[in-house]
C-alpha cells in the first residue's frame, strides 16, 4: 500500500517511521526539508511538494499545526492529485466545522475522507500507541485499518468533524487536569511538603491519572521539552469555547486553563510543553 505523510513534525515524525517500519511505501514531504537521508534510510521517498506525494497514493495522511495550514495544503494542489477513490485522513487537530469543510472539497474530487487527530503526545506516537478519534464512514475506517493498527487504537465516534469534536471534548479535560496537577503540586511546595512524594503518595488514590503520572513528573523535575506546546493548548481551547458558544454551553473551568495558557503564549512561552503550566501558577504566586 503506498501512502503519503505530509507534515514530518514533532508528532508526524515518529508517526511516519512507524510506517515505514512496518513496511508501508512511504512518499513523505514537510515544509521544512528534513536532514538528507533521513527518510531514505528508511525506504520513504522525500517529494518537493505536498502534491507530488499525494500524487497516485491510495492513503493521504496530513499532521499539521492547524486548520488554515491544513486548508492551504489541500489548496495549494493536494485536492487536485486526489486520484477517484484515494482516502485522505486528517490527523492534525483543526475545528470540527473546517474538518466538515474539507470533507466537502474532498468528497467533490470523488475521493474519500476521515477526520482522525490523535492523543497521546510524541511518547503515543514513538509507541504506536496513540488514541484516534474518527469523524466518517465505518467503510472508510475499514479501509484505514492495517494504518491505524500501526499507529493506534482507532474509534469512530460520527460522521465527519465529530473526531475534531472528540479531539476538544479530550483537550478540555488534559487542559483542566493539568491545571488541577500544576495547583496541587504547587500547593504541596508552598505548604512545605515534598512534591515528588506528594505526587507518588497520589497516584494510586482518586487523584490519579495519566496526566499527573506523566505531566506531573515533569513539572517536578522541570522538563518541558514538548510533547504537546502551550500554542496548540491554547489553539484548541480557543476551539473548545467556540464550538461551545454555538451550543449555549457554558465550560467556566476550560477558559480559566486557556486564560492561563493564553497569558504564557504572549509573554513568548508558547513552544513549551503544556506541563509548563506550573510556571504560571508559581508567577501568580509571586506577584
Amino acid at each position: 500500500m503506498k501512502v503519503a505523510f505530509i507534515g514530518t513534525g514533532l508528532m508526524g515524525r515518529p508517526m511516519a517511521r512507524n510506517l515505514c517500519n512496518a513496511g508501508f511505501t512511504l512518499s513523505v514531504y514537510n515544509r521544512t526539508p528534513p536532514p538528507p537521508g533521513e527518510w531514505e534510510a528508511l525506504g520513504a521517498s522525500v517529494t518537493g511538494s505536498a502534491a507530488k506525494a499525494a500524487a497516485g497514493a491510495e492513503i493521504v495522511i496530513t499532521m499539521l499545526p492547524n486548520g488554515a495550514v491544513v486548508s492551504e495544503v489541500l489548496a495549494g494542489g493536494v485536492l487536485t492529485a486526489l486520484a477517484p477513490g484515494t482516502l485522505l485522513i486528517d490527523m492534525s487537530s483543526i475545528h470540527p466545522a473546517i474538518a466538515r469543510d474539507h470533507a466537502a472539497l474532498v468528497q467533490a474530487q470523488e475521493a474519500r475522507y476521515l477526520d482522525a487527530p490523535v492523543s497521546g503526545g510524541t511518547v503515543g506516537a514513538e509507541a504506536g500507541t496513540l488514541a484516534i478519534m474518527v469523524g466518517g464512514e465505518q467503510q472508510d475506517v475499514e479501509r484505514a485499518t492495517r494504518v491505524f493498527a500501526v499507529l493506534g487504537t482507532p474509534t469512530l465516534v460520527g460522521p465527519h468533524g465529530a473526531g475534531q469534536l472528540c479531539k476538544l471534548v479530550s483537550q478540555a479535560i488534559v487542559a483542566v487536569t493539568i491545571g488541577a496537577v500544576a495547583e496541587g503540586l504547587s500547593l504541596a511546595r508552598a505548604g512545605g511538603a515534598d512534591p515528588v512524594q506528594v505526587r507518588q503518595a497520589i497516584l494510586g488514590g482518586f487523584a490519579g491519572s495519566r496526566i499527573l503520572e506523566l505531566h506531573g513528573q515533569r513539572m517536578n523535575e522541570r522538563q518541558f521539552t514538548p510533547g504537546g506546546t502551550i500554542v496548540n493548548q491554547v489553539k484548541d481551547l480557543d476551539a473548545v469555547l467556540d464550538v461551545a458558544a454555538t451550543t449555549g454551553l457554558q465550560m467556566p473551568l476550560s477558559a480559566g486553563a486557556r486564560d492561563l495558557f493564553r497569558s504564557m503564549l504572549e509573554r513568548g512561552q508558547g513552544d513549551l510543553d503544556h506541563s509548563a503550566l506550573i510556571l504560571e501558577i508559581e508567577r501568580l504566586a509571586k506577584r
